[in-house]
C-alpha cells in the first residue's frame, strides 16, 4: 500500500517489567498484557485521538498525547514533518503501576511512525531503539516491548545497545495490580546517588544468577531476584507494595516490585507454585496471570497485510 492520506497501520505493543529486582536499569521482560492502535494518516494536519480503556478519562487527545510525541520524534529524525492523524487506541496496560505503560505509549508511536513511512524510509533495530531511549530516558522498558522477552539493556559509545534472551519454559509470571498509582519520577528520587560497595557487589552476583535462573534454571528465582540497591530505599512511598513483596517472600515466593511500582511481579518456576502465589493473596490486588511475550511490538498493515 503507498504511503500518504488513507494509509492505515496496526500496532501492538506488550506491558513490561523491569528491573526484575537486581537488575536495576538494566533487565526488563515483555508480557503478554497488550495496548493495541490504529493510525490513519490523513489530509492536512488534522489530528483525531479517540482512546478507550485505560487512561480514558486522562490521557490528552492533542499533540502532548504520548504516542503521538513519539511519532512526532520519529518523523524529525528523519527529516519529515508529521502528517495529519487519526489515532485509535484501545489501551489495556495499567497506567502508572509500574508495568511499562509510557514506554508501551512510546514504542507505539515509533513502530506506527515506522510503519507509514514503510517504502519510503527503513529503520533499524538500532535505529528503534535509539529512538525510544531518547524519549523514555533509559532502554530497560522499551527494548523489551519492542523486542519481547527477556532483554539486557545497556548504553555505550554508540548509544542504546540491547540483548534479546529466550526466557525458560518453566518461568510463570504473576502480577498483582494495584488500585492506587505511582510516579516513576518520585520512586526514582527516593535513591541514593551513592550505594555501599558491598551493596553494588551483592547486586551484581544476583544479576548475574537472575540470568541463569531466567534461561536455564527457574529453581534459582528465589535467591536471584535479591536486591540492595532500589526496592528498600523507594519502600517508604508504598508501604502495601513492600508489605506485599515481603509477605510473598516470605512464603517462599520470588517477588519483587515491578518496574517503579506499585504492582508486584512474581516470578514463578511453574505454573503450579503461580497458582499458590496468586491464592495467597487477596483484594485490593488483581492478579494477572501472565506469559511472556517473545514478539515485542509489531506494525502491519491495518488491513492485514505485512
Amino acid at each position: 500500500m503507498s504511503s500518504g492520506p488513507g494509509r492505515r497501520v496496526a500496532v501492538r505493543v506488550p506491558a513490561t517489567s523491569a528491573n526484575l529486582g537486581p537488575g536495576f536499569d538494566t533487565l526488563g521482560l515483555a508480557l503478554s498484557v497488550y495496548d493495541e492502535l490504529i493510525v490513519e494518516q490523513l489530509d492536512g494536519e488534522r489530528l483525531e485521538i479517540d482512546v478507550e480503556g485505560e487512561g480514558t478519562a486522562d490521557v490528552p487527545r492533542d499533540a502532548s498525547h504520548l504516542v503521538v510525541r513519539a511519532m512526532a520524534h520519529t518523523y524529525a529524525s528523519v527529516g519529515r514533518p508529521l502528517p495529519g492523524l487519526r489515532l485509535t487506541a484501545h489501551n489495556v496496560i495499567p497506567h502508572g503501576r509500574g508495568m511499562g505503560s509510557s514506554g508501551a505509549a512510546v514504542v507505539a508511536g515509533i513502530l506506527a511512525a515506522k510503519g507509514l513511512l514503510e517504502g519510503e524510509v527503513a529503520f533499524s533495530d538500532i535505529d528503534l531503539l535509539r529512538l525510544a531511549t531518547e524519549m523514555e530516558g533509559h532502554p530497560d522498558n522499551v527494548a523489551p516491548g519492542l523486542f519481547g522477552g527477556l532483554t539486557i539493556a545497556w548504553m555505550d559509545a554508540e548509544g542504546p545497545q540491547h540483548k534479546q534472551l529466550i526466557v525458560h519454559r518453566g518461568v510463570s509470571p504473576l502480577v498483582f495490580v494495584p488500585s492506587f498509582t505511582m510516579s516513576t519520577a518520585v520512586a526514582r528520587s527516593l535513591q541514593p546517588l551513592q550505594v555501599p560497595r558491598e551493596d553494588a557487589v551483592f547486586n551484581v552476583s544476583r544479576s548475574a544468577l537472575l540470568i541463569a535462573a531466567m534461561t536455564q534454571s527457574p529453581e534459582l528465582l528465589m535467591a536471584a531476584t535479591e536486591d540492595k540497591l532500589h526496592q528498600n530505599y523507594r519502600a517508604q512511598a508504598m508501604p502495601e507494595t513492600d508489605r506485599l513483596v515481603r509477605a510473598l517472600r516470605a512464603e517462599g515466593y520470588a517477588a519483587v516490585v515491578s518496574g517503579a511500582g506499585p504492582s508486584v511481579l512474581v516470578l514463578a518456576d511453574g505454573p503450579g507454585q503461580r497458582l499458590a502465589a496468586a491464592s495467597v493473596v487477596d483484594t485490593p490486588w488483581q492478579a494477572l496471570m501472565l506469559a511472556v511475550d517473545v514478539k515485542g511490538g509489531t506494525v502491519k498493515n491495518a488491513e492485514g497485510s505485512a
